[in-house]
């Protein structure tokens, strides 16, 4: 674990006791802290009773007598639809509010480091589609490269449960809004952000509050490195303001569609190959068509996003190529489950929003789609001009006959029941 700098002989309180609450609970009492714990689950406070922690009722009068932080995890709102009520009291009597992120990230270094060879590096990615993807085809490279390399944060373990750092190791974590929004410390070496579209906006009442949140990484984290996709607006904006012009190579630009020649540093994928192109010369280029593991132009997304972090940190463009068809996808991201008979089964029901589905529908032919779920504002309707390649869909679930009047023109099928 990361044992928490900062906090030595000092209460801090712990407000949520899932996997992040009790790995931060760890690791502040290995720095020395005293933290009190408190979640509205019985069963969560019994567990991190066995474990020797004690819990304390936060709202009762005097809980926040001598602490010097309250620790909160990113399922709990802090500020909007409205902050939970143990958070708004905090507030109220001036007690600083933090992450595991921010605790992380003042925790990292440490004395040891001064007899690497190479410093440690930690590489954050954000974004709305594609964080998980991108997180993991990071660390996969530097795996295949030789490179020391731990992931964490919204995918795998807890940024506070991983191991110190070794010599010349990547950290690779994976951020959320909600992660970016409140840590009160951010300084990664090389930031990601892959895409924008409407997701948890009632978590940051509206779309601004959420790209705000989103680029906190970039604007107070001060990265070394910034790689910005550029498909939307908000990427371009975020990309204008980091760089001090066309040619600055520390922000380094990519998308999926567009051509871009004509910046210090870029990387773009068109008609299934990926570009490299430095100071208005193409460098390197990787065929991306039969890599198994990235179908769609989502996912060729995420190979510019990852070849351009990777690259940042020093990994030669043959040796990504490499890893890109050893890498094997993540669980329900457009997963290859299997093939029988000619027909290819695809597992993505990590597509949970109607941009993640689109993108998922335009990488694959002849699609028969099973669908359902529960429908977020709108159901699905969004998804119509997006149905062109699909031959017939299966409805399944509760929602399966809202759904089926939002399918336009495609046939489809009310099934039910996934059998």
């Amino acid at each position: 674990m990361i044992p928490v700098q900062g906090y030595q002989g000092q209460k801090v309180a712990v407000l949520g006791l899932g996997r992040s609450g009790l790995a931060t609970a760890r690791a502040l009492k290995a720095g020395g802290a005293e933290p009190l714990l408190w979640d509205d689950s019985p069963e969560a406070r019994a567990k991190a009773e066995a474990e020797g922690f004690a819990c304390t009722d936060l709202m009762r009068h005097g809980a926040f007598d001598g602490v010097a932080c309250l620790v909160t995890s990113p399922g709990i709102p802090h500020l909007y639809p409205a902050p939970n009520k143990v958070i708004a009291r905090a507030l109220e009597l001036g007690v600083p509010v933090d992450n595991d992120i921010g605790l992380f990230f003042r925790s990292f270094a440490t004395k040891d480091w001064d007899g690497f060879d190479a410093m440690p590096k930690v590489v954050c990615i954000t974004g709305s589609n594609g964080k998980s993807t991108t997180t993991a085809l990071i660390h996969h490279i530097l795996k295949v490269a030789g490179r020391p390399t731990q992931m964490a944060g919204n995918i795998g373990r807890g940024v506070l449960d991983i191991d110190p750092a070794s010599d010349g190791e990547v950290v690779v974590l994976e951020l959320s809004s909600y992660q970016t929004d409140l840590a009160r410390a951010l300084t990664p070496d090389v930031a990601v952000f892959t895409n924008l579209s409407p997701d948890h906006l009632d978590r940051h009442n509206g779309m601004g509050g959420y790209f705000a949140a989103k680029r906190r990484l970039f604007a107070e984290g001060g990265p070394d490195r910034c790689i910005v996709g550029v498909d939307e607006l908000e990427g371009r904006f975020m990309a204008g303001q980091l760089a001090q012009g066309p040619q600055d190579d520390r922000v380094i630009r990519i998308s999926s569609g567009s051509k871009l020649e004509g910046f210090g540093w870029s990387v773009f994928a068109r008609k299934g190959f990926l570009a490299e192109w430095r100071k208005g010369k193409q460098v390197a280029s990787i065929d991306l068509r039969e890599v198994t593991g990235l179908p769609g132009a989502h996912n060729h997304q995420n190979a510019c996003a990852a070849y351009a972090a990777t690259r940042a940190l020093g990994i030669a463009p043959k040796l990504i190529e490499g890893a890109f068809h050893s890498f094997a996808g993540l669980p329900h991201r457009s997963q290859l489950v299997g093939e029988r008979n000619g027909v290819r089964f695809v597992n993505d029901s990590k597509a949970t929003n109607v941009d993640a589905a689109a993108k998922a529908l335009q990488a694959f032919p002849k699609i028969r789609w099973i669908a359902g779920g529960m429908g977020k504002d709108g159901g699905i309707a969004a998804l119509e001009p997006h149905l062109g390649s699909v031959v017939k869909a299966y409805l399944i679930g509760f929602p399966a006959r809202d759904f089926a009047l939002q399918t336009g023109e495609a046939p489809h099928e009310l099934c039910e029941t996934m059998e």
